[in-house]
């Protein structure tokens, strides 16, 4: 049986750990190497590494070691901007991408020993956020060396090379405030969505083009999606009225996102959900995270839910990831 890490990351609480499925919970000290009342907007791990986690922080990204029970800064040049965004390459755990606040996107190939700039034209200023950040780094899981940069408040960028090059793409987004992205695998063809403040936008053509798709609910405002562990069939999105809001639904589709249901999280909703997590070791154990901190749990791949009794305050972020080998 797999032994999981749950984690949630806060906006001043730093990193929550819990060891039984949200049952309990515990916050290392700051004796740990990361502050206590630190902002963590980002949360990866790498199956390669397993009791290993990144952590992109208001100063930098931090690397968690079960084994230690430490965290351990990775300097890199933008320690003084807020890491907003975290992906490791499904290849290589040492290849990390870190997309920050203000907007700017970098790599490592050596495990966040060194960086280094990549060159994006992102925007410098924007409306609602002033500067503009990057909300989500995602490495495409078909086709190498083309990664995906989400920018609030700058459309959906796209390398083809790694990083070296990148193109902005907006045709037919309602809105370039960009929260979530995906890429669905369907009989050897993709679709990526990007989630966004006015709604859900699919494109069949790798982005170069984007349609609104209406979701049948009160609000077209969307946070997360991403696909169960187990396939691209599972989908889950994350909708709501609003950042923070003050309630929302958790939707699922089970055909590769052309439709979608409510998921039924039970009980009073206090704010957009935020965050979905499974691990693909036991894909039935889903989580999802309001924003003000609200936690819910499915043992059965998303079709009943139950909130748990912990809540914390602000929540940018959530891991589920195997605690050790």
């Amino acid at each position: 049986m797999t032994n999981f890490t749950l984690c949630v990351g806060t906006s001043g609480t730093s990193v929550w750990f819990s060891r039984d499925l949200g049952e309990t919970w515990n916050r290392p000290y700051s004796e740990s190497g990361l502050y206590l009342e630190a902002r963590v907007w980002a949360l990866s791990a790498h199956p390669d590494r397993p009791g290993e986690i990144l952590a992109g922080t208001d100063s930098g990204v931090y690397r968690w070691r079960e084994v230690d029970q430490l965290w351990t800064h990775l300097p890199g040049p933008f320690d003084a901007d807020c890491t907003w965004a975290l992906a490791q390459d499904p290849n290589n755990a040492d290849v990390i991408v870190a997309g920050t606040h203000p907007a700017a996107l970098y790599r490592s190939d050596d495990g966040g020993r060194t960086w280094r700039t990549l060159h994006a034209t992102l925007a410098e200023n924007c409306v609602f956020v002033g500067k503009p950040r990057v909300t989500q780094v995602l490495f495409d899981p078909a086709v190498r060396d083309t990664i995906w940069a989400g920018v609030e408040i700058d459309a959906v960028h796209r390398s083809r090379d790694g990083g070296t090059t990148w193109e902005r793409l907006d045709d037919g987004l309602l809105s370039g405030d960009i929260h979530g992205l995906a890429v669905v695998r369907r009989n050897g063809a993709s679709t990526v969505f990007a989630a966004t403040n006015k709604g859900l936008h699919r494109s069949g053509n790798n982005g170069d083009s984007w349609t609104f798709q209406k979701l049948d609910a009160p609000w077209q405002y969307t946070r997360t999606i991403v696909a169960r562990a187990d396939g691209d069939h599972v989908l889950f999105l994350t909708n709501g009225n609003g950042p923070p809001g003050s309630t929302g639904r958790l939707l699922r589709s089970r055909d590769h996102g052309a439709s979608w249901q409510d998921a039924g999280l039970p009980g009073k909703i206090n704010s957009t959900p935020w965050c979905v997590s499974s691990h693909v070791a036991d894909p039935n154990i889903v989580f999802t995270v309001t924003n003000l901190g609200q936690i819910f749990r499915s043992l059965d791949g998303g079709d009943t839910w139950t909130k748990l009794d912990r809540e914390f305050g602000e929540v940018r972020s959530l891991l589920l990831t195997p605690t050790d080998s």
